[in-house]
């Protein structure tokens, strides 16, 4: 297996077999965190919602096939289309309902998010304009919207190059974007300006901004608090410092896939991002 394996896997994962994918019977879940803000769990990236006075805005929107039962969802809690669309970052079970949701609503994401849509082609032909975010950032910005602060906060070369956080100020609700998978292993993608080291220091920085009693809604996974991410953050650190060391022994990566990690963390191992595939992306940060 060679190291770079499982990114070719994830861009044929995302950009074929998703579009091929029968989304019928999923559902989308709602979880109230506070009189304004609600949690979305369907398929692909959890979506942060607030609906209020001044509307609705949604943080992520997973894939297009599921737009209308997400809007269904937002019609339940009272709301209609979104105001803003705001993207964590550009991999398609977060921003394919864009197209959709960008024809009523104004999109914001970071620069990079901006430019690799831009760049995306789907049979051969590139996004509709409606799909692309119409304002963009490098540092940060804030909305202010349903009577509160929307702070977003880029963290470079973590996740990806254009990785977005959202704190909802007044709610104390934070969604993480894929800086945060709750119990299991995260993608990070090396192809898309992502690396390892860098997702550490992101998570540990993230750590220190997000208050004891906050609710975090992460990429993918349940519902969190901070000692979840704390539990991520010690994950991370543990499978950086075994590759590490693996590589200075003068170990393969085939060796070092085969040693496997700590039983701690063996259960973390989900689905596509199994355990060989999160040890192979180590690698590849490290080499």
């Amino acid at each position: 297996m060679t190291g770079w394996i499982p990114i070719v896997a994830f861009l044929t994962f995302f950009g074929t077999a998703f579009a091929q994918r029968d989304f019928s019977a999923v559902k989308i879940k709602t979880t109230r965190l506070t009189d304004r803000i609600y949690m979305l769990e369907g398929s692909g990236g959890n979506i942060g919602v607030s609906v209020g006075a001044d509307g609705v805005l949604i943080v992520d929107d997973q894939f297009a096939p599921l737009a209308e039962k997400i809007r269904a969802a937002i019609g339940e809690l009272g709301g209609g289309d979104p105001t803003f669309v705001l993207n964590t970052h550009y991999h398609g079970d977060h921003t394919g309902g864009n197209a959709h949701f960008g024809e009523k609503g104004v999109i914001v994401a970071h620069r990079n998010v901006r430019d690799r849509l831009a760049a995306r082609r789907v049979d051969d032909r590139p996004l509709p304009e409606t799909a692309l975010p119409e304002i963009t950032f490098d540092e940060g910005l804030s909305i202010h919207f349903n009577g509160e602060e929307l702070r977003v906060v880029h963290f470079p070369n973590a996740h990806t190059d254009g990785d977005g956080v959202v704190f909802f100020t007044g709610s104390n609700v934070v969604h993480t974007g894929d800086l945060f998978f709750n119990g299991r292993f995260p993608y990070v993608d090396l192809r898309g300006g992502g690396n390892v080291q860098g997702y550490i220091e992101a998570v540990r920085s993230l750590l220190k901004q997000i208050s004891p009693d906050a609710r975090i809604i992460p990429g993918h996974g349940p519902l969190a608090v901070p000692d979840d991410m704390m539990t991520a953050l010690e994950m991370l650190e543990t499978c950086a410092n075994l590759v590490k060391e693996s590589i200075a022994a003068g170990k393969t990566l085939e060796e070092i896939q085969a040693a496997g990690v700590p039983e701690k963390w063996q259960s973390w191992g989900q689905g596509w991002m199994s355990t060989d595939r999160w040890l192979a992306i180590v690698y590849n940060s490290y080499k």
